[in-house]
C-alpha cells in the first residue's frame, strides 16, 4: 500500500534542515525501492519549506513509524507531520 508523508517546516528552520539533510537522505535511501519519490516543497525564493515522500509500506502504522523515525522529525524540523494512505491513479513515468 502507498502512503504520503508530508511535513511542513517550522519557521526559521532552514539551517536545521540543511544540517540534517545528509542523515535524512541516508535514512530515506535505506528503504530502497519502497520509496517511489520525494522532495522538498519550495517557497517563492526556491528555499525548502517542507517535505513530501511517497512510500510503500505494509500498513499505516508502519508508514507512521518510518515517518516518525526520520532524522528531520528527530531534529524538530516540522511544525506539522501527516501520514496518509494514497492511491496512485495516474502514472506517466512508466
Amino acid at each position: 500500500m502507498l502512503f504520503v508523508i508530508e511535513g511542513r517546516d517550522k519557521a526559521n528552520m532552514l539551517d536545521t534542515r540543511l544540517k540534517t539533510r545528509p542523515k535524512h537522505l541516508e535514512y530515506i535511501a535505506s528503504f530502497g525501492d519502497a520509496v517511489l519519490f520525494g522532495g522538498p516543497f519550495l517557497d517563492e525564493n526556491e528555499k525548502p519549506t517542507g517535505s513530501l515522500i511517497i512510500i510503500e509500506a505494509k500498513n499505516l502504522n508502519e508508514a507512521k513509524k518510518i515517518a516518525n523515525n526520520d532524522p528531520y522529525v528527530n531534529a524538530g524540523l516540522f511544525e506539522h507531520l501527516e501520514v496518509r494512505a494514497w492511491n496512485m491513479v495516474i502514472n506517466n513515468n512508466k
